[in-house]
């Protein structure tokens, strides 16, 4: 099978794609045909070796987390689980950049109909974070809650969340994302200077919980607000955390399969939104964490089906792909003409999410550099 490796730290040169062994799953795990998995920044960091302490590297060393694909095969007493069984979930192993995965059962849930590949593959890091910040802030009716990056892969989630909590939710992003926010019941506000006053001014009695999803002094400025520290949860300024008090709850917290199981059915019936930024086939895996890696884009994944495929047809190869959620209706792929070019007719890689009635779209963000901070979880172990 073919596989993401890299051989040594290093930036996206270290990359290749190369044929290995195939998993051979073991006690309570199953092999996984993939059809999508996540490419996240964390793991570039990873990659990089700025994180060697917290999470050494082995090498050869595959990467990615996020998955959905098919149940293959199953390994030595598993049960309720069948090969065909069409599967979201999740590895702590670097290991789902591949066309095969063994995953554990305790990372796997089972795919709604009608969810596509793609949102599925994307779905672990950024949803199971956002779903456990907002649980840390205790998001509920009638709350004001600012959300920091709120137009990013995590952001973009947790302001849906907390919004359906019935939260009154302000969203820091920039002016291409207000229609967006708008869209989904949130109250855009600017970042940049001025934005405490803007904050203020939007919610004149206060603000009653936090949700920072970017780093860079949005901790502070959440006390500076009179938010109590226990109402603060960040996923991006482990510093500021420590100096403060206040929480980190992140993927590590809300990486169940109760919880992706319930995601999952929110997207899959609409109460959710994830768009489709793009994909590329497994031989871009560089081109991808490019991409990733200049802060242009929220949530990814990895895409392995044909378009227009369907069912449990094993791909022919796999393929990249990466998500954001979050958008501004100028940002369409008429601004980025060459995504629209990257597959031709009939290829294995499905790499944008089609919007009903119309042709497929990928919906590009311009925006400023989101989240670049790995968060110290099992998603990056």
């Amino acid at each position: 099978m073919r596989a993401v490796r890299y051989d040594r730290f290093g930036g996206i040169e270290v990359l290749v794609v190369r044929e290995v062994d195939p998993p051979v799953p073991g006690p309570d795990e199953v092999l996984v045909a993939v059809r999508a998995a996540g490419v996240n920044v964390g793991e570039a960091k990873i990659r990089e070796g700025l994180l060697a302490d917290i999470f050494p590297s082995t090498f050869p060393s595959g990467q990615g987390s996020d998955l959905a694909g098919v149940v293959e095969a199953l390994g030595p007493g598993v049960t309720g689980w069948a090969p065909g069984d069409e599967v979201i979930g999740w590895t702590d192993d670097r290991a789902s950049q591949a066309e095969l995965v063994a995953v554990p059962v305790g990372h796997l849930v089972r795919k709604p109909d009608g969810l596509p590949w793609e949102q599925a593959g994307a779905l672990h890091v950024v949803g199971a974070t956002a779903w456990a910040a907002v649980e840390a802030v205790g998001a509920g009716e009638g709350d004001v809650v600012v959300v920091s990056g709120a137009a990013g892969g995590v952001g973009s989630l947790a302001v849906q969340l907390a919004a359906a909590r019935g939260a009154r939710v302000i969203g820091l992003a920039s002016a291409a994302n207000h229609e967006w926010l708008t869209q989904h019941g949130v109250l855009p506000v600017a970042y940049g200077d001025g934005v405490e006053e803007r904050i203020r001014a939007a919610a004149p009695d206060g603000v009653d919980a936090f949700v920072d999803t970017h780093g860079d002094g949005y901790v502070d400025l959440a006390l500076a607000l009179d938010v109590a520290t226990e109402r603060i949860d960040t996923v991006a300024d482990f510093a500021a955390a420590q100096r403060t008090g206040v929480k980190t709850d992140g993927n590590a917290v809300g990486a169940r399969t109760e919880v992706i199981a319930e995601l999952a059915a929110r997207l899959a019936d609409g109460r959710l939104e994830m768009p489709v930024a793009a994909a590329y086939p497994l031989d871009r895996v560089r081109d991808a964490y490019r991409e990733v890696e200049g802060g242009h884009v929220g949530a990814r994944s990895c895409s392995s089906r044909s378009p227009g495929g369907g069912g449990a047809r094993r791909p022919r190869r796999a393929g990249l792909a990466y998500f954001f959620a979050g958008r501004s209706s100028a940002n369409f792929c008429g601004a980025r003409p060459s995504l629209m070019k990257m597959f031709p007719e009939g290829s294995d890689a499905m790499w944008c999410s089609p919007v009903a009635g119309k042709e497929p779209t990928c919906a590009m963000s311009f925006r400023r550099k989101m989240n670049t901070v790995p968060r110290r979880d099992a998603a990056y172990r």
